[in-house]
This record gives structure tokens, sequence and C-alpha cells, in this order.
């Protein structure tokens, strides 16, 4: 691979693919984070809209969420995305759902006990919330959505369809340059792979600042799971 392909294609696409992902789990997570929420609601109407949100952007592709909202969305209501931005919702609008129900789950997993306690105290629902829930629950949630931001990396490549020049798609265009497909596909998957690792390492040290906030050993932890 020649340095002229590498610095204006590769380089750049690995950008690309950066800022695909940091937008796209920004938006993930605000929405994992009302929806979940949501799902814990007293209401009976909240718990269902939220959950039907869910249901629906779990079983819906992200590609062809995606293909939707770039020819789709313009053809009823006249608004035009750029490819990029039509990614990033899709991808956004997905795994926020994924993270939504991860949400649910360690909220529900902090004990009743808890809750009364804030009731006791003349908390209100939302003091409960970040007072004495999230500080319990946000630890929890850390490994599954270290999981859920490398699947959310992973499934980046697909906006290579609609043009974007992300890595998947820079290395497309050097393999037609170059027709060394075995070179450059190879080191496209280590290009993934250090940036999964990246991730990994960063929401790992996360989990250990978040745990030792609430005075959590997160060897003794790991040790105990690993007995």
């Amino acid at each position: 691979m020649t340095s002229g392909l590498w610095t204006n294609w590769v380089l750049p696409g690995i950008w690309v693919t950066v800022q695909l992902t940091l937008y796209s789990a920004a938006l993930a997570t605000a929405i994992a984070f009302g929806v979940g929420t949501a799902r814990t609601h007293r209401s009976r109407l909240v718990r269902f809209l939220a959950g039907f949100y869910t249901e629906v952007f779990r079983g819906t592709s992200a590609l062809i969420l995606m293909f939707w909202l770039f020819f789709v969305l313009p053809a009823l209501f006249g608004w035009a995305l750029v490819p990029m931005w039509a990614a990033v919702l899709a991808l956004g609008l997905g795994y926020g759902a994924y993270g939504a129900e991860i949400v649910r789950g360690a909220l529900n997993s902090v004990s009743p006990a808890q809750r009364e306690a804030g009731i006791a105290l003349n908390f209100t629902p939302w003091q409960r919330l970040r007072l004495i829930l999230l500080p319990q629950a946000v630890p929890e949630m850390i490994p599954p959505f270290s999981n859920l931001l490398v699947e959310l990396l992973k499934g980046t490549a697909l906006v290579s369809l609609l043009g974007v020049a992300d890595v998947s798609f820079a290395a497309y265009l050097v393999r037609l340059a170059t027709q060394e497909s075995a070179r450059i596909y190879s080191i496209t998957l280590g290009i993934y792979f250090v940036l999964a690792f990246v991730l990994t390492r960063g929401m790992k040290a996360l989990e250990r600042r978040a745990k030792a906030g609430i005075g959590i050993d997160v060897k003794a932890t790991t040790a105990g799971g690993a007995r």
C-alpha cells in the first residue's frame, strides 16, 4: 500500500469511523437512559410507549433503517439527510433500544430497600433516581454497554453502502486501486481490532472509577466472580 493511498483514503476513513462511533454512541446513550428509565416508570402508559419503542427498533435492521432514513424520509416529508447523519440516526436509534434494556435491567436490580429508603426520606422520584438508583445502577451498566459499544463500532461498517467514506469504504477503494484484497482487508481487520481494544480499555477504566465512587472493590468483585 503506497503512502499516498494511506494518507488520502485510509487515515481519513479511520477518522470518519471514529466520528460515526462517537456521535452514534452519544445519541444511543441519551436514548438508552431516557427510554430505559421510562421502562421503570410507575405510569403504565409511559412503560408501554417505552416498551413499544424498544421492540420496534430492536426488531429493525440497521441497514434498512439507514436506507429508509436516506431515501424514503425525503420522499415522505421533504427532510433530506446527508448520508453521515442518516447513518448516525439509524445507529443511534437501533443501539439505543438495546441500551434501554441494559438501563432498565440495571435499575430494576437495585435493592427494593434502597427505593423504600428514598420514599421514607420524602425524596421525589427524580431525587430517588439521581441520588439512589443511578449511582448504584450505572456501574452495573458499564460492562454490557462496553460490549454494545464494540458492536456499534463494527456496525459502522454498514455506512459504506451509503457512500460514507469510513474505513471500510476506504479499504474497498484501496483494494480496487491495488488489487491486493488479502493485504488490504487484513489491515482493515487490524484497524477495527485496535479501535475496539481502545474502546474496551477506556470502558474498563470508567467501570473502575464508577465502582470506586460507590466503594466497590473491582478486583475483589472480579476474583469473586471467577470463583
